[in-house]
This record gives C-alpha cells, sequence and structure tokens, in this order.
C-alpha cells in the first residue's frame, strides 16, 4: 500500500493536464458591397488601380475595339525597352533624315496629327518621346519606331512579342502611329497598358506634363485636357473616325491614408469635350469604390476555452485589422487555435486570417484570462484528467 502511494502522488501531481477544450466562435467575413459606376452608356470602359491585379469593371463591349493614338503608349513602351534611357539621362540623341522629313507630309495628307521636322535635326529621345505622348505627333512616333528598330516591320514584330510576353493577347498593332484602325485593343488589355504605362519612369513623367518646349518644333501642349483635373495625371487620347474620342486616363487619390492610383480608359466617345465630362463622371464614381475596409476589432473573440477543472478564457484579437479594398471585392476568413494546457493572460494561442482579393492580412489571437493549474487536491482527484 505504502509503495503504490508513493508510485501514485508524484505520477498524479506531476502528470501533464489535459488540453483545454477550444470551441469556434462563429466569426463573419464584414460585408463588402459593390459600387454602382457611372458607365458612359456607349463605347467601352473599365476601371482598376495600380497594385491590384486584373480589372475591377467594365462597362459595355468587351471585344478588341480601334484604340487610335493609345497605340503610341505601346510604341513608346517597345522602343524604351530596345532603348531604355538612363537615370539622369535624356538618352541617346537622333539625327532626323530626309525620310523623317517625309513623314510630316505623308501624314499631313492623311489628316494626321504631325510636328514640324526637318533633316538634320537633332533631338534626345526623350525629347521625341515627348513629341510623340504630349502632341501626339504621328511623324514621330513612325520615325521613333523606325530609328529603334530599323523599319516598320522590324517594330512590328517586336511589338508582337512585347505584347505577348506582357500577356496583352487581345491587343494588335498594324502602325506604330494609331493611324491605322486596325490597331485594336479590348478594355481589359488596356487597363494592364495603363499600369504598365505607369510603372515605367520615363512614360509616367512625360505622360503628366502639360506642355514643353523644344528645339524648333517649339511649344507643344497635352492632347489631354484633363490634366490636373481631380488628380488626373495621365495618360492618352486617341481620335479616329472609326475609334471616336478616346482616352486612357489615370488619377491619384487619398483613401484615408493610402495613396491610390486609379487607371481607366473610355473608348468610343462622339468628342473629346463630352468624353472629359464622361471620364469625370466614371472617376467620381469609381473614387468611392475604395475603402478603408474594417476587417477585425482588438479584443473580438474566436474561440472559447475551457479546462476540466471550470476555468475558461477566449482567444480574442489582439490588434485592430483592416484593409484598403476595392467594393465589392469578396472576403474570407480562416481562424486557427493551438492546443493549451493551462495560460497567462496575452500567451500567443491562433491566429484570423482574412483575404480580400490579393491582399492577406494575419492578426494574432490571445488568451484574454489566466488557465491555470487546478492545483494539488484536483490532481489527486482526477488521476486521468
Amino acid at each position: 500500500m505504502v509503495l503504490a502511494t508513493a508510485f501514485y502522488l508524484p505520477m498524479t501531481l506531476l502528470a501533464p493536464l489535459p488540453e483545454a477544450q477550444a470551441d469556434a466562435i462563429t466569426a463573419s467575413a464584414p460585408e463588402n458591397p459593390a459600387v454602382e459606376l457611372d458607365w458612359p452608356g456607349y463605347g467601352a470602359s473599365a476601371v482598376g488601380a495600380v497594385g491590384f491585379p486584373e480589372v475591377f469593371a467594365t462597362g459595355g463591349s468587351q471585344k478588341p475595339r480601334t484604340i487610335a493614338s493609345i497605340t503610341k503608349v505601346i510604341t513608346s513602351l517597345v522602343v524604351l525597352a530596345k532603348k531604355p534611357i538612363a537615370d539622369g539621362t535624356d538618352g541617346p540623341t537622333l539625327t532626323m533624315t530626309s525620310a523623317d522629313a517625309a513623314l510630316y507630309g505623308s501624314y499631313l495628307a492623311r489628316n494626321g496629327e504631325v510636328k514640324p521636322v526637318r533633316a538634320g535635326l537633332k533631338l534626345s529621345e526623350r525629347q521625341v518621346l515627348q513629341v510623340v505622348l504630349i502632341a501626339s505627333a504621328n511623324n514621330y512616333a513612325e520615325s521613333l519606331s523606325t530609328w529603334a528598330f530599323g523599319s516598320q516591320r522590324a517594330f512590328l514584330a517586336a511589338a508582337a512579342d512585347w505584347l505577348a510576353k506582357k500577356g496583352l493577347t487581345s491587343t494588335t498593332l498594324q502602325d506604330s502611329s494609331g493611324m491605322n484602325p486596325g490597331n485594336k485593343s479590348t478594355t481589359r488589355d488596356l487597363i494592364e497598358l495603363a499600369k504598365l504605362a505607369l510603372a515605367d519612369p520615363v512614360v509616367s513623367t512625360i505622360v503628366s506634363t502639360r506642355s514643353v518646349t523644344l528645339p524648333y518644333i517649339g511649344t507643344v501642349a497635352n492632347t489631354n485636357a484633363l490634366l490636373g483635373n481631380g488628380g488626373i495625371n495621365g495618360i492618352k487620347t486617341g481620335t479616329l473616325p472609326e475609334a471616336g474620342a478616346c482616352l486612357l486616363f489615370s488619377s491619384t487619390i487619398q483613401v484615408g491614408e493610402h495613396s491610390v492610383t486609379l487607371v481607366g480608359v473610355i473608348l468610343g466617345g462622339t468628342d473629346h469635350p463630352s468624353l472629359d465630362v464622361a471620364v469625370r463622371r466614371l472617376l467620381s464614381s469609381a473614387k468611392a469604390g475604395f475603402r478603408e475596409l474594417p476587417l477585425v476589432t482588438a479584443g473580438e473573440p474566436f474561440y472559447s476555452y475551457s479546462t476540466p477543472w471550470e476555468q475558461s478564457a477566449r482567444a480574442v484579437a489582439t490588434r485592430d485589422g483592416s484593409v484598403l479594398a476595392w467594393a465589392g471585392t469578396k472576403v474570407t476568413v480562416r481562424s486557427t487555435s493551438e492546443a493549451v494546457r493551462d495560460g497567462a493572460v496575452g500567451q500567443s494561442v491562433g491566429s484570423v486570417t482574412y483575404t480580400v482579393g490579393t491582399s492577406i492580412v494575419t492578426v494574432p489571437l490571445a488568451l484574454d484570462d489566466v488557465l491555470g493549474d487546478p492545483g494539488p487536491w484536483w490532481r489527486l482527484t482526477h488521476p486521468f484528467g
């Protein structure tokens, strides 16, 4: 009997405690209702944002449409991929030839936008890009792309390869200027093009410039009349009978402490003044679609722990959690708990994870009360837990 007691006492007093039972408290994902966008009611439109995947929403036709001078954004990016401009420089010098001078008359005869040029004129690559993207000069778009690739055929082959590599598979080019109505794209592709343009420091700087003064050419104003209105800082106009009035645009807004750059496109307007009104309306409605979405508040419970010796505690969020979200983005919540035998207030016991689109927010869970040792009497009277 003495021997049995000698074994029983230390075995029961020193044995590991049984795990506390963890019961999940239902956690619901916060509501994130969609926003109603003010689509123009014609052509094709879409909106997205830098740093957010894919496209938020589209309006109108989603088939490839003629994009006119929005083509010049592609031309510029393809040229810069071949002939990059180093930081702090204006790039190599282009010397205009008699062939370049002849392009002026060729495009003018087709009612295309042109800017003065003469054989022997020297301009930096950056300056030529400014004429192309700010003034939308067709003759300079062709001169630039021929300079970079040797011929228009070689440029178009390089452009097709670039588009494929960037995943812009619904976009096709027939020329470098946008005068050819066969230059087509979808609004989804154009949203991704806008993000690529803004990610390029040379292009993003140029498209936000209202005017520039260049040798021989003089002062040229940006064809985008909306620059500076409502945070609009780009990107490119387009105009062609087959395309109507078009604008690929961007606007930087503040959402709480966050700076967000919205991107959008409208194709098929009747003229640029009415198109600009439609862009402002669409942007205004899109701005309301961004929100700082509260996910969880500090102290919110997710699990309830209870022990066989009738102690209890909750696993609660240790901090507030929120995320910058676009209206209508799906929100999911998943929580995990750890096995607990005893624990102090604040002891980490799991986590809760919210997934909002591609954003993931994880908040630790901790005990809000003590789960203490039950003491020797309980241990002695509950040898098996």
